[in-house]
Protein backbone atom coordinates (compact mmCIF):
# COMPACT_ATOMS: atom_id res chain seq x y z
CA UNK A 1 0.00 0.00 0.00
CA UNK A 2 1.28 3.45 -0.92
CA UNK A 3 1.42 5.75 2.11
CA UNK A 4 1.96 9.14 0.48
CA UNK A 5 0.67 8.70 -3.06
CA UNK A 6 -1.91 11.49 -2.75
CA UNK A 7 0.66 14.02 -1.54
CA UNK A 8 3.26 13.04 -4.13
CA UNK A 9 0.75 13.33 -6.95
CA UNK A 10 -0.50 16.67 -5.65
CA UNK A 11 3.05 18.01 -5.46
CA UNK A 12 3.66 16.96 -9.07
CA UNK A 13 0.30 18.32 -10.19
CA UNK A 14 0.98 21.74 -8.67
CA UNK A 15 3.85 22.17 -11.15
CA UNK A 16 1.76 21.12 -14.15
CA UNK A 17 -1.90 22.01 -13.55
CA UNK A 18 -3.20 25.31 -12.12
CA UNK A 19 -3.75 24.66 -8.42
CA UNK A 20 -2.97 21.01 -9.04
CA UNK A 21 -6.54 20.25 -10.15
CA UNK A 22 -8.74 20.52 -13.23
CA UNK A 23 -11.79 21.83 -11.37
CA UNK A 24 -11.34 24.23 -8.43
CA UNK A 25 -13.41 22.55 -5.69
CA UNK A 26 -11.21 19.45 -5.96
CA UNK A 27 -8.29 21.41 -4.51
CA UNK A 28 -9.75 21.30 -0.95
CA UNK A 29 -9.35 25.09 -0.92
CA UNK A 30 -12.21 25.73 1.50
CA UNK A 31 -11.33 22.90 3.90
CA UNK A 32 -7.53 22.69 3.63
CA UNK A 33 -5.38 19.61 3.31
CA UNK A 34 -4.34 17.36 0.45
CA UNK A 35 -6.88 16.27 -2.19
CA UNK A 36 -7.49 12.56 -2.48
CA UNK A 37 -6.48 11.23 -5.89
CA UNK A 38 -8.97 8.50 -6.72
CA UNK A 39 -7.62 5.29 -8.22
CA UNK A 40 -10.77 3.20 -8.54
CA UNK A 41 -14.39 2.98 -7.47
CA UNK A 42 -17.07 0.32 -7.20
CA UNK A 43 -20.58 0.53 -5.82
CA UNK A 44 -20.67 2.87 -2.83
CA UNK A 45 -16.88 2.89 -2.33
CA UNK A 46 -13.95 4.82 -3.76
CA UNK A 47 -10.23 4.10 -3.24
CA UNK A 48 -7.43 6.65 -3.25
CA UNK A 49 -3.79 6.41 -4.30
CA UNK A 50 -2.80 5.67 -0.71
CA UNK A 51 -4.97 2.56 -0.86
CA UNK A 52 -7.59 3.92 1.55
CA UNK A 53 -11.26 3.07 1.00
CA UNK A 54 -14.11 5.55 1.54
CA UNK A 55 -17.89 5.36 1.57
CA UNK A 56 -18.65 7.97 -1.08
CA UNK A 57 -21.43 10.55 -0.86
CA UNK A 58 -20.12 12.72 -3.69
CA UNK A 59 -20.88 10.29 -6.51
CA UNK A 60 -18.98 12.33 -9.11
CA UNK A 61 -21.21 15.25 -8.04
CA UNK A 62 -24.45 13.37 -8.57
CA UNK A 63 -24.54 11.14 -11.65
CA UNK A 64 -23.59 7.86 -9.96
CA UNK A 65 -27.17 7.18 -8.93
CA UNK A 66 -26.72 3.40 -9.32
CA UNK A 67 -23.28 3.48 -7.72
CA UNK A 68 -19.83 3.48 -9.26
CA UNK A 69 -18.88 1.15 -12.12
CA UNK A 70 -22.35 -0.33 -12.54
CA UNK A 71 -22.04 -3.43 -14.74
CA UNK A 72 -24.83 -2.43 -17.16
CA UNK A 73 -23.16 0.91 -17.87
CA UNK A 74 -19.67 -0.58 -18.19
CA UNK A 75 -20.97 -3.21 -20.60
CA UNK A 76 -22.69 -0.57 -22.75
CA UNK A 77 -19.50 1.50 -22.95
CA UNK A 78 -17.27 -1.46 -23.80
CA UNK A 79 -19.64 -2.80 -26.49
CA UNK A 80 -19.74 0.62 -28.09
CA UNK A 81 -16.00 1.37 -27.86
CA UNK A 82 -14.98 -1.55 -30.04
CA UNK A 83 -16.78 0.11 -32.96
CA UNK A 84 -15.08 3.49 -32.49
CA UNK A 85 -15.06 6.29 -29.96
CA UNK A 86 -16.03 9.36 -32.01
CA UNK A 87 -17.38 9.97 -35.49
CA UNK A 88 -18.51 13.59 -35.68
CA UNK A 89 -21.55 12.22 -37.47
CA UNK A 90 -25.07 11.13 -36.49
CA UNK A 91 -25.65 7.73 -34.89
CA UNK A 92 -28.74 5.62 -34.23
CA UNK A 93 -27.98 5.77 -30.51
CA UNK A 94 -28.44 9.57 -30.51
CA UNK A 95 -31.99 9.07 -31.70
CA UNK A 96 -32.58 6.42 -29.04
CA UNK A 97 -31.39 8.59 -26.16
CA UNK A 98 -33.41 11.55 -27.47
CA UNK A 99 -36.51 9.31 -27.42
CA UNK A 100 -35.77 8.38 -23.80
CA UNK A 101 -35.30 12.02 -22.77
CA UNK A 102 -38.50 13.14 -24.50
CA UNK A 103 -40.39 10.27 -22.90
CA UNK A 104 -39.12 10.98 -19.38
CA UNK A 105 -38.90 14.80 -19.19
CA UNK A 106 -42.44 16.25 -19.03
CA UNK A 107 -41.65 19.51 -20.87
CA UNK A 108 -39.53 17.95 -23.64
CA UNK A 109 -40.56 17.28 -27.22
CA UNK A 110 -37.08 17.60 -28.71
CA UNK A 111 -33.53 17.41 -27.32
CA UNK A 112 -30.15 18.77 -28.44
CA UNK A 113 -27.11 16.95 -27.03
CA UNK A 114 -23.99 18.77 -25.84
CA UNK A 115 -20.79 17.63 -24.14
CA UNK A 116 -21.34 19.25 -20.73
CA UNK A 117 -23.85 20.97 -18.51
CA UNK A 118 -22.03 24.28 -19.04
CA UNK A 119 -22.49 23.95 -22.80
CA UNK A 120 -26.15 23.17 -22.25
CA UNK A 121 -26.85 26.26 -20.13
CA UNK A 122 -24.89 28.54 -22.47
CA UNK A 123 -26.87 27.16 -25.40
CA UNK A 124 -30.20 27.51 -23.60
CA UNK A 125 -29.47 31.16 -22.80
CA UNK A 126 -28.57 31.89 -26.40
CA UNK A 127 -31.74 30.15 -27.55
CA UNK A 128 -33.91 32.16 -25.14
CA UNK A 129 -32.29 35.41 -26.26
CA UNK A 130 -32.57 34.45 -29.92
CA UNK A 131 -36.26 33.61 -29.68
CA UNK A 132 -37.32 36.58 -27.56
CA UNK A 133 -34.97 39.18 -29.05
CA UNK A 134 -34.17 40.29 -25.49
CA UNK A 135 -30.78 40.63 -23.81
CA UNK A 136 -31.19 40.34 -20.04
CA UNK A 137 -31.91 37.32 -17.89
CA UNK A 138 -32.40 36.61 -14.20
CA UNK A 139 -30.46 34.13 -12.10
CA UNK A 140 -30.37 33.47 -8.37
CA UNK A 141 -27.61 34.08 -5.87
CA UNK A 142 -26.00 30.77 -4.96
CA UNK A 143 -27.31 28.89 -8.00
CA UNK A 144 -24.57 27.66 -10.34
CA UNK A 145 -25.15 27.21 -14.06
CA UNK A 146 -21.65 26.41 -15.27
CA UNK A 147 -18.73 28.69 -16.02
CA UNK A 148 -20.12 30.61 -18.98
CA UNK A 149 -19.43 34.35 -18.75
CA UNK A 150 -23.07 35.34 -18.31
CA UNK A 151 -23.49 32.99 -15.34
CA UNK A 152 -20.33 33.94 -13.43
CA UNK A 153 -22.09 36.90 -11.92
CA UNK A 154 -22.71 37.67 -8.26
CA UNK A 155 -25.38 39.77 -6.59
CA UNK A 156 -24.73 43.42 -5.93
CA UNK A 157 -25.52 45.25 -2.71
CA UNK A 158 -29.31 45.32 -3.08
CA UNK A 159 -31.83 42.53 -2.63
CA UNK A 160 -32.45 42.42 -6.38
CA UNK A 161 -29.74 43.90 -8.52
CA UNK A 162 -27.73 44.14 -11.68
CA UNK A 163 -24.96 41.63 -11.34
CA UNK A 164 -21.25 42.22 -11.22
CA UNK A 165 -18.52 39.84 -12.40
CA UNK A 166 -17.57 37.17 -9.90
CA UNK A 167 -14.46 36.24 -11.93
CA UNK A 168 -11.80 38.26 -13.74
CA UNK A 169 -12.25 37.87 -17.45
CA UNK A 170 -16.01 38.46 -17.35
CA UNK A 171 -16.65 41.88 -18.95
CA UNK A 172 -18.78 44.36 -17.03
CA UNK A 173 -20.92 44.75 -20.14
CA UNK A 174 -21.77 41.04 -20.00
CA UNK A 175 -22.42 41.08 -16.27
CA UNK A 176 -24.73 44.08 -16.64
CA UNK A 177 -27.11 41.91 -18.66
CA UNK A 178 -27.46 39.48 -15.75
CA UNK A 179 -29.95 40.34 -13.01
CA UNK A 180 -29.58 38.57 -9.66
CA UNK A 181 -32.16 37.86 -6.96
CA UNK A 182 -32.12 35.80 -3.76
CA UNK A 183 -33.29 32.20 -4.21
CA UNK A 184 -36.83 31.62 -2.91
CA UNK A 185 -37.58 35.39 -2.92
CA UNK A 186 -40.47 35.81 -5.34
CA UNK A 187 -41.01 39.47 -4.41
CA UNK A 188 -37.45 40.30 -5.50
CA UNK A 189 -38.03 38.63 -8.86
CA UNK A 190 -41.31 40.48 -9.30
CA UNK A 191 -39.47 43.74 -8.64
CA UNK A 192 -36.89 42.93 -11.30
CA UNK A 193 -39.56 41.96 -13.80
CA UNK A 194 -41.52 45.13 -13.12
CA UNK A 195 -38.41 47.21 -13.83
CA UNK A 196 -36.87 45.19 -16.68
CA UNK A 197 -39.45 42.65 -17.83
CA UNK A 198 -39.62 43.97 -21.39
CA UNK A 199 -35.95 43.06 -21.84
CA UNK A 200 -35.78 39.81 -19.80
CA UNK A 201 -35.35 36.81 -22.08
CA UNK A 202 -35.42 34.18 -19.36
CA UNK A 203 -35.32 33.26 -15.72
CA UNK A 204 -32.76 30.54 -14.99
CA UNK A 205 -33.23 28.52 -11.82
CA UNK A 206 -32.19 25.24 -10.25
CA UNK A 207 -35.61 23.84 -9.27
CA UNK A 208 -33.82 22.37 -6.28
CA UNK A 209 -30.62 24.26 -5.55
CA UNK A 210 -27.53 22.09 -5.20
CA UNK A 211 -24.67 24.54 -5.29
CA UNK A 212 -25.28 26.32 -2.00
CA UNK A 213 -25.86 22.97 -0.42
CA UNK A 214 -29.20 21.28 -1.06
CA UNK A 215 -31.90 23.96 -0.73
CA UNK A 216 -35.43 23.06 -1.89
CA UNK A 217 -37.81 25.69 -3.29
CA UNK A 218 -40.35 27.05 -0.82
CA UNK A 219 -44.02 26.38 -1.68
CA UNK A 220 -45.22 28.66 -4.46
CA UNK A 221 -41.76 29.88 -5.55
CA UNK A 222 -41.45 27.94 -8.81
CA UNK A 223 -45.15 28.42 -9.54
CA UNK A 224 -44.64 32.15 -9.07
CA UNK A 225 -41.70 32.19 -11.48
CA UNK A 226 -43.84 30.39 -14.04
CA UNK A 227 -46.57 33.01 -13.69
CA UNK A 228 -44.13 35.93 -13.96
CA UNK A 229 -42.58 34.50 -17.12
CA UNK A 230 -46.02 34.04 -18.65
CA UNK A 231 -47.01 37.58 -17.70
CA UNK A 232 -43.90 39.22 -19.14
CA UNK A 233 -43.26 36.96 -22.14
CA UNK A 234 -39.99 35.55 -20.74
CA UNK A 235 -38.88 31.92 -20.72
CA UNK A 236 -38.55 29.82 -17.61
CA UNK A 237 -35.43 27.64 -17.79
CA UNK A 238 -34.92 24.83 -15.30
CA UNK A 239 -31.28 23.91 -14.83
CA UNK A 240 -31.69 20.25 -13.95
CA UNK A 241 -28.03 19.36 -14.44
CA UNK A 242 -28.05 18.23 -10.80
CA UNK A 243 -31.70 17.35 -10.14
CA UNK A 244 -32.45 15.78 -13.51
CA UNK A 245 -33.35 12.08 -13.06
CA UNK A 246 -31.82 12.30 -9.57
CA UNK A 247 -34.90 13.37 -7.59
CA UNK A 248 -37.42 11.48 -9.72
CA UNK A 249 -37.56 9.61 -13.05
CA UNK A 250 -39.28 12.70 -14.47
CA UNK A 251 -36.77 15.16 -12.97
CA UNK A 252 -37.65 17.92 -10.51
CA UNK A 253 -40.29 19.33 -12.85
CA UNK A 254 -42.17 16.03 -12.75
CA UNK A 255 -41.83 15.76 -8.98
CA UNK A 256 -42.91 19.35 -8.31
CA UNK A 257 -45.47 19.75 -11.08
CA UNK A 258 -44.10 22.93 -12.65
CA UNK A 259 -43.32 22.88 -16.37
CA UNK A 260 -40.47 25.08 -17.68
CA UNK A 261 -40.04 26.29 -21.24
CA UNK A 262 -36.53 24.88 -21.54
CA UNK A 263 -34.59 22.34 -19.47
CA UNK A 264 -30.85 21.75 -19.24
CA UNK A 265 -29.47 18.38 -18.20
CA UNK A 266 -26.04 16.92 -17.60
CA UNK A 267 -24.03 14.62 -15.32
CA UNK A 268 -26.54 11.83 -14.88
CA UNK A 269 -27.96 11.82 -18.42
CA UNK A 270 -24.61 10.55 -19.72
CA UNK A 271 -24.42 7.79 -17.13
CA UNK A 272 -21.37 9.49 -15.62
CA UNK A 273 -19.73 10.20 -18.99
CA UNK A 274 -19.44 13.77 -20.38
CA UNK A 275 -22.89 14.84 -21.56
CA UNK A 276 -25.27 17.77 -21.54
CA UNK A 277 -28.73 18.34 -23.00
CA UNK A 278 -31.04 21.21 -23.85
CA UNK A 279 -34.63 20.06 -24.27
CA UNK A 280 -38.05 21.60 -24.61
CA UNK A 281 -41.10 22.00 -26.87
CA UNK A 282 -40.63 21.55 -30.62
CA UNK A 283 -41.66 25.14 -31.42
CA UNK A 284 -38.77 26.42 -29.30
CA UNK A 285 -36.14 23.80 -30.03
CA UNK A 286 -36.46 24.14 -33.81
CA UNK A 287 -35.00 27.62 -33.46
CA UNK A 288 -31.62 25.89 -33.08
CA UNK A 289 -29.62 25.55 -36.28
CA UNK A 290 -29.91 23.98 -38.78
CA UNK A 291 -33.73 24.38 -38.68
CA UNK A 292 -33.47 27.81 -37.07
CA UNK A 293 -31.11 30.75 -36.85
CA UNK A 294 -29.72 30.23 -33.32
CA UNK A 295 -26.30 28.66 -33.80
CA UNK A 296 -25.11 25.82 -31.59
CA UNK A 297 -22.62 23.06 -32.43
CA UNK A 298 -20.09 20.59 -31.04
CA UNK A 299 -17.86 17.96 -32.60
CA UNK A 300 -18.22 15.65 -29.60
CA UNK A 301 -21.92 16.32 -29.01
CA UNK A 302 -23.63 12.94 -28.88
CA UNK A 303 -20.35 11.12 -28.36
CA UNK A 304 -21.04 7.38 -28.80
CA UNK A 305 -19.57 6.33 -25.44
CA UNK A 306 -21.50 8.95 -23.48
CA UNK A 307 -24.71 8.16 -25.33
CA UNK A 308 -24.31 4.43 -24.72
CA UNK A 309 -23.79 4.98 -21.01
CA UNK A 310 -26.76 7.35 -20.88
CA UNK A 311 -29.08 4.91 -22.66
CA UNK A 312 -28.12 2.13 -20.25
CA UNK A 313 -28.77 4.33 -17.22
CA UNK A 314 -31.97 6.03 -18.38
CA UNK A 315 -33.42 2.71 -19.55
CA UNK A 316 -32.86 1.20 -16.12
CA UNK A 317 -34.24 4.27 -14.33
CA UNK A 318 -37.36 4.19 -16.49
CA UNK A 319 -38.00 0.45 -16.34
CA UNK A 320 -37.31 0.04 -12.62
CA UNK A 321 -38.38 3.52 -11.50
CA UNK A 322 -40.74 2.49 -8.70
CA UNK A 323 -38.21 0.21 -7.03
CA UNK A 324 -35.18 2.43 -7.60
CA UNK A 325 -36.62 5.72 -6.39
CA UNK A 326 -38.45 4.24 -3.40
CA UNK A 327 -35.19 2.59 -2.30
CA UNK A 328 -33.25 5.82 -2.83
CA UNK A 329 -35.79 7.75 -0.78
CA UNK A 330 -35.62 5.16 2.01
CA UNK A 331 -31.82 5.34 2.09
CA UNK A 332 -31.96 9.14 2.06
CA UNK A 333 -34.41 9.09 4.96
CA UNK A 334 -32.21 6.66 6.88
CA UNK A 335 -29.19 8.89 6.34
CA UNK A 336 -31.11 11.97 7.45
CA UNK A 337 -32.47 10.38 10.61
CA UNK A 338 -29.24 8.67 11.64
CA UNK A 339 -27.02 11.68 11.01
CA UNK A 340 -29.45 14.03 12.75
CA UNK A 341 -29.59 11.70 15.72
CA UNK A 342 -25.79 11.51 15.91
CA UNK A 343 -25.38 15.28 15.67
CA UNK A 344 -28.16 15.89 18.19
CA UNK A 345 -26.47 13.55 20.64
CA UNK A 346 -23.40 15.78 20.46
CA UNK A 347 -25.56 18.92 20.73
CA UNK A 348 -24.21 20.24 17.44
CA UNK A 349 -26.55 22.81 15.84
CA UNK A 350 -27.44 21.85 12.29
CA UNK A 351 -30.04 22.23 9.58
CA UNK A 352 -30.75 19.27 7.34
CA UNK A 353 -32.30 19.46 3.87
CA UNK A 354 -33.21 16.56 1.60
CA UNK A 355 -35.03 15.90 -1.67
CA UNK A 356 -35.06 12.15 -2.19
CA UNK A 357 -31.45 11.01 -2.43
CA UNK A 358 -30.00 14.53 -2.62
CA UNK A 359 -29.13 16.16 0.70
CA UNK A 360 -27.54 19.18 2.35
CA UNK A 361 -26.14 19.63 5.84
CA UNK A 362 -25.61 23.10 7.32
CA UNK A 363 -24.06 23.74 10.72
CA UNK A 364 -26.57 26.36 11.82
CA UNK A 365 -29.76 26.44 13.91
CA UNK A 366 -31.58 28.28 11.13
CA UNK A 367 -33.56 26.77 8.30
CA UNK A 368 -31.70 27.61 5.09
CA UNK A 369 -33.76 28.94 2.18
CA UNK A 370 -31.18 31.02 0.27
CA UNK A 371 -27.48 31.67 -0.15
CA UNK A 372 -27.27 34.40 2.50
CA UNK A 373 -28.69 32.01 5.08
CA UNK A 374 -26.38 29.21 3.89
CA UNK A 375 -23.42 31.55 4.41
CA UNK A 376 -24.27 31.89 8.13
CA UNK A 377 -23.36 28.24 8.76
CA UNK A 378 -20.24 27.49 10.81
CA UNK A 379 -17.53 26.85 8.20
CA UNK A 380 -14.85 26.00 10.77
CA UNK A 381 -17.10 23.31 12.20
CA UNK A 382 -17.72 22.00 8.69
CA UNK A 383 -13.96 21.77 8.08
CA UNK A 384 -13.52 19.70 11.23
CA UNK A 385 -16.49 17.54 10.30
CA UNK A 386 -15.19 17.01 6.76
CA UNK A 387 -11.71 15.95 7.84
CA UNK A 388 -13.04 13.86 10.71
CA UNK A 389 -15.29 11.94 8.34
CA UNK A 390 -12.52 11.60 5.76
CA UNK A 391 -10.20 10.15 8.37
CA UNK A 392 -12.88 7.59 9.24
CA UNK A 393 -13.30 6.57 5.60
CA UNK A 394 -16.32 8.66 4.61
CA UNK A 395 -16.12 11.05 1.66
CA UNK A 396 -18.40 14.08 1.44
CA UNK A 397 -17.97 17.13 -0.76
CA UNK A 398 -15.00 19.33 0.30
CA UNK A 399 -17.23 22.42 0.54
CA UNK A 400 -20.14 23.38 2.77
CA UNK A 401 -21.87 24.76 -0.34
CA UNK A 402 -22.21 21.44 -2.17
CA UNK A 403 -25.00 18.89 -2.01
CA UNK A 404 -24.42 15.25 -1.14
CA UNK A 405 -25.87 12.19 -2.84
CA UNK A 406 -27.00 8.73 -1.84
CA UNK A 407 -26.80 6.00 -4.48
CA UNK A 408 -28.64 2.75 -4.97
CA UNK A 409 -25.38 1.01 -4.03
CA UNK A 410 -25.40 2.49 -0.50
CA UNK A 411 -26.58 -0.20 1.88
CA UNK A 412 -28.27 0.19 5.24
CA UNK A 413 -25.00 -1.03 6.75
CA UNK A 414 -23.02 1.69 4.90
CA UNK A 415 -25.26 4.37 6.37
CA UNK A 416 -25.14 2.87 9.85
CA UNK A 417 -21.33 2.93 9.67
CA UNK A 418 -21.37 6.64 8.82
CA UNK A 419 -23.65 7.44 11.77
CA UNK A 420 -21.33 5.54 14.11
CA UNK A 421 -18.44 7.57 12.70
CA UNK A 422 -20.24 10.84 13.52
CA UNK A 423 -20.89 9.63 17.06
CA UNK A 424 -17.15 9.01 17.44
CA UNK A 425 -16.07 12.42 16.12
CA UNK A 426 -14.56 14.96 18.49
CA UNK A 427 -15.77 18.25 17.03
Amino acid sequence: MTTNGNQELFNRALHLIPGGVNSPVRAFGSVGGTPRFIKKAKGSRIHDEDGKEYIDFVGSWGPMILGHAHPDILEAIMKTAVNGTSFGAPTAAEVEIAELIVDMVPSAEMARLTSSGTEATMSALRLARGITGRSRFIKFEGCYHGHGDSFLVAAGSGAATHGHPSSPGVPEATANLTLVAPFNDLAAVESLMTAHGDDVAAIFVEPGAGNMGCVPPVPGFLEGLRALCDKHGAMLVFDEVMTGFRVSPNCAQGLLGVKPDLTTLGKIVGGGMPMGVVCGPRELMENFSPTGAVYQAGTLSGNPLSVAAGIALLTKLREDSSSIYSTLDQRGQQLQESWKSALDSQQIPHSWHRVGSMFGLFFTDNTVTNFKEAATADEDLFKRFFHGMLEKGIAIAPSSYEAGFVSLAHSEEDIAITAEAINALEL
